[in-house]
């Protein structure tokens, strides 16, 4: 698989894919033969570029809609990434169907741009904002479900956290949401690159993801809200594309989806982010998820042999992605991924938007690991060879 990246073929050991994946050729050529072969503001013009950019930038809607098996192309909205789908769902959603009094339930796993808008958006409408804890095993129990209650109205959840790998069972919390007439917003942004995500079977209300955790390029992101939702909602932004007519103190909004994609869009970027899917769709998912769950496997293992480690993952390889979290014990995150760097292997060191996470696990930040499908077991080997010899550095440190 490396072969396929071009930046892999260089020294380097990625294993960052979490924060953000790199991108094979394939990819990177679409977007390059975009620009110089069709390159036009789509929706816009009546002249052959600008059909052609427009059909390029519509067919990204069907393709995203099969990937993910919405019931229509309606139902997918493009943004720049996830934290904006997120934020587009708490101000168009959120604010207009919060009451006070009214309670919104979100995981402590929630990254920061799933959490802060809906603080914010509880405070003006004076609702309630709850959340689920993670048992001793890093897993929201079945004991914190019974905090849906009638007087839920959101509940938001990540599909795979970004700090323990846990593996949400979004599907049976989504179940209980609904007996309790309450909506849910899936985050599938650590997951989306690594299982297949089916919207219509898990029942989702909205779900988002972003391209650049998929293999596609970054500043196109994906919004999923089942139509009923979308079509009732009160659009994010105003302004061209997004209007059927326009009068001087009045102004009626187009179709879905156009209705929340304002201004002109990153058509580059869908068609990067359709080739991304056909990558993975000629993968399948399937060999996918052999190959990373072999992989999660060794880290576990070699990782657990060393006794200097702190590990936050959960104890069942079977509910864990390919995200690790841990730290050298005695070593600032910071320092060890900085000295990691010389040897040329790249993990992420700091709270990964999750300080709340992080504070009810008593730890301030971690360093991260995440796999992906370019990864391999050397990979793994030199990370471990890099991390004991980060220890002893530190060892005379630690004594005295």
């Amino acid at each position: 698989m490396k072969e396929d990246f071009p930046l892999l073929k260089s020294n380097v050991v990625y294993l960052d894919s979490a924060a953000t994946s790199q991108k094979p050729s394939c990819v990177i050529d679409s977007i390059s033969n975009y620009y110089k072969s069709i390159n036009a503001n789509p929706h816009r013009g009546a002249y052959n570029l600008s059909v052609q950019a427009t059909s390029a930038y519509d067919n990204a809607h069907e393709v995203v809609k099969e990937f993910i098996n919405a019931s229509s192309s309606k139902e997918i909205i493009f943004t720049k990434n996830a934290t904006e789908s997120l934020n587009l769902i708490a101000y168009s959603y959120g604010l207009d169907n919060l009451s006070e009094g009214d309670e919104v339930v979100l995981t402590i796993m929630e990254h920061h741009s799933d959490l802060v808008p809906w603080q914010e958006i509880c405070k003006k409408n004076k609702a309630i904002l709850k959340y689920m804890y993670v048992n001793e095993n890093y897993e929201i129990s079945d004991s914190e479900l019974e905090k849906i209650t009638s007087k839920t109205k959101i509940i938001g959840i990540t599909h795979v956290s970004n700090v323990s790998g846990t593996i949400n069972d979004v599907k049976k919390i989504i179940s209980v949401a609904h007996k309790h007439n309450a909506k849910v917003v899936v985050d599938a942004s650590q997951s989306i690159a690594h299982m297949k995500v089916d919207v219509q079977d898990m029942d989702a209300d909205f779900l988002v993801f972003s391209s650049h955790k998929m293999y596609g390029p970054m500043g196109i992101g994906v919004l999923y809200g089942k139509e009923e939702l979308l079509k009732n909602m009160t659009p994010f932004l105003m302004g061209g594309d997004m209007i059927e007519y326009v009068y001087e103190q009045d102004t009626s909004y187009a179709e879905l989806p156009q209705r929340f994609e304002a201004g002109t869009q990153n058509v580059e970027g869908a068609v990067g982010l359709v080739e991304a899917i056909n990558y993975i769709n000629k993968i399948g998912y399937d060999k996918i998820r052999e190959h990373e769950r072999e992989l999660l496997k060794y880290s576990r293992s070699k990782l657990e042999e060393l006794d200097f480690l702190e590990l936050y993952y959960p104890k069942n390889i079977d509910n864990h992605s390919s995200v690790i979290s841990f730290n050298i014990k005695g070593v600032h995150p910071h320092d060890a991924s900085s000295i990691l760097d010389t040897m040329n292997i790249c993990v992420r060191s700091g709270n990964h938007c999750a300080q709340p996470f992080l504070r009810s696990l008593g730890i301030d930040s971690t360093l991260r690991m995440s796999l992906a499908i370019y990864n391999d077991k050397s990979d793994i080997d030199h990370l471990v060879d890099a991390l004991i010899k980060v220890n002893k550095m530190f060892e005379k440190y630690k004594e005295s």
